[in-house]
């Protein structure tokens, strides 16, 4: 049997999770998450990749969206803002499940709105870093 392929994919300043914010956002590192994810999903094969650079987001989903099980994104600030990464999801024929460690519900009003969440398989909204486990589940 084939191991599944799962990527978790962050977008601009995920790489400063456990430094910025730690209020909203926490104060684990996603390295250090990454590593409790790997341990807990051992039949799974986890890639991690984080960029603050646009382009290299929607590069990541055409190199992966064609062969993998499930992209886990959490686009940051281009969730709001990336008609880009939304055509890039449409593209592809890998499912993603967007992820967001805060309730964006809860914060500024431009933060409600996703160009990404119709073209996603389900969206997990507010449940810290857990929302990455509940997300690589909705793949098993």
């Amino acid at each position: 049997m084939t191991r599944k392929q799962i990527l978790i994919l962050n977008g601009p300043n995920l790489n400063l999770l456990g430094k910025r914010e730690p209020e909203i956002y926490g104060y684990q590192t996603f390295d250090q998450y990454m590593e409790v994810l790997t341990d807990k999903f051992t039949g799974v094969d986890l890639y991690y990749f984080q960029s603050n650079h646009e382009g290299e987001l929607i590069d990541k989903i055409h190199e992966v969206g064609f062969s993998y099980d499930g992209i886990v994104l959490n686009a940051g600030g281009y969730t709001h803002t990336s008609i880009a990464l939304a055509d890039a999801i449409s593209a592809v024929k890998t499912p993603v499940v967007e992820v967001h460690i805060s309730n964006v519900h809860a914060r500024e009003d431009f933060r409600h709105h996703s160009y990404l969440s119709n073209r996603c398989k389900g969206i997990i909204i507010g449940f810290g870093l857990r929302g990455y486990d509940f997300a690589i589940q909705t793949f098993l």
